[in-house]
């Protein structure tokens, strides 16, 4: 049995959404990813009115990816300027055993993951047609995930800034929410 500590990503350990600020990036760059990403609104309003799933949605706003023309290089710069950002809450009390969950893009995270020298369970997301494989990983799909990866790990701790990750709190031993780096116990009747 291994005892491991897992984090969420996006608002948790990195203070904004990097998906968000990625394209954001892309956007400055490549104006033309505008297009695409717009294609997105539709399925965001149809994820409120139960029409559509978030991975379906993820996945027409992702496809803003195939007017990049190197999503690596831009990974690379991105993150290029932003390792700081990081918390510093979190990176007192990393360890290689941590295991970082999170609904936002492997190619985006994987850096960071490497660069941190942890784990990384993320949405699977085809760097370059924006296509997902799988469900994005949030919600149950995190808890699923995770045991399908770490069949043999036990959750010591788990830290997220939004009680949607309830389901993997649920499987800690200890949860905390972390709000502008300040950690506070999970709320038991979350």
């Amino acid at each position: 049995m291994e005892l491991v500590n897992v984090y969420d990503f996006d608002k948790t350990i990195l203070p904004y959404d990097s998906t968000e600020a990625f394209f954001a990036f892309c956007l400055r760059r490549w104006p033309r990813v505008a297009g695409p990403a717009l294609g997105a609104l539709p399925y965001a309003a149809g994820i409120k009115l139960g029409l559509t799933d978030k991975t379906r949605a993820k996945e027409v706003f992702y496809r803003f990816l195939t007017r990049v023309p190197d999503v690596d290089a831009a990974v690379e710069e991105f993150w290029a300027g932003r390792f700081g950002d990081i918390g510093g809450w979190y990176l007192e009390r990393s360890r290689a055993s941590d295991v970082i969950s999170s609904a936002s893009p492997d190619f985006l995270l994987r850096p960071v993951a490497a660069r941190l020298g942890v784990r990384l369970i993320a949405s699977r997301v085809d760097r370059r047609s924006g296509w997902t494989a799988g469900l994005n990983n949030h919600d149950e799909e995190k808890v699923r995930r995770f045991r399908a990866e770490y069949p043999n790990a036990v959750v010591d701790e788990f830290y997220s800034d939004s009680l949607s990750d309830t389901p993997m709190a649920r499987i800690a031993r200890r949860a905390f929410v972390v709000k502008d780096g300040e950690l506070f116990p999970w709320p038991e009747t979350a």
